[in-house]
């Protein structure tokens, strides 16, 4: 049986900058940024837009971790 809880990773696929890609993430990652792009009134797709427009080199996956990351700790200050 699959795991299932915030460690358990998921892959979605979605459309950036006209071309089409699988993200694999953490669940726990999937809900934080749905509530950032929410928050921000932007799609999901759309923010991870914008993380991906600004990553450089870093991979996509771990550029939304990071990102989430600063946004809880901005959040928290």
């Amino acid at each position: 049986m699959p795991e299932r809880g915030p460690s358990a990773i998921t892959k979605h696929s979605l459309t950036i900058a006209g071309h089409r890609t699988s993200i694999s993430l953490e669940s726990a990652f999937w809900d934080a940024l749905r509530d950032i792009a929410r928050a921000r009134n932007l799609s999901l797709a759309a923010l991870i837009g914008e993380i991906d427009a600004g990553r450089g080199t870093a991979n996509l996956s771990s550029a939304i971790r990071v990102f989430v990351l600063m946004q809880s700790r901005a959040s928290a200050q």
